[in-house]
């Protein structure tokens, strides 16, 4: 039987991160379309892991790419939309029991930019 990693995830403004946490992983492949991203391994144990993630808005697959750790592979999917927040990983707004924010690596990136501002207009005036 197939099981879901547990993933998650965090949004940049030209990237969109997923991290599927498997320990151990063989036989990795990440699958990454203008809307879809599947990915596939197995672990040390040869349990078989499969998740396949319908995207919340386009991506650009050729300027996509993944790197895999002993820990888990993280996907670092480039947006065709820069500077565009998600509100949510997937199309459809159902959020399934693997999947979750990475709360230590979410920004509101958003607010940042206007925090930036603010110290840029506040030297200005100096």
């Amino acid at each position: 039987p197939r099981h879901a990693a547990r993933t998650l995830w965090y949004d940049r403004p030209r990237y969109v991160y997923l991290e599927f946490c498997v320990e151990d992983s063989r036989d990795v492949k990440v699958v990454i379309e203008d809307q879809r991203l599947v990915f596939s391994c197995r672990n040390a144990d040869g349990v078989e892991f499969y998740n396949e993630i319908n995207l919340y808005a386009r991506v650009n697959s050729k300027d996509s790419q993944d790197k895999r750790s002993d820990r888990s592979i993280t996907c670092f999917v480039r947006k065709w939309k820069e500077k565009e927040a998600w509100p949510r990983i997937t199309k459809e707004n159902i959020k399934p029991a693997w999947l979750s924010v990475d709360f230590d690596n979410w920004r509101d990136w958003e607010g940042d930019e206007e925090v930036e501002r603010a110290m840029v207009e506040q030297y200005a005036e100096v």
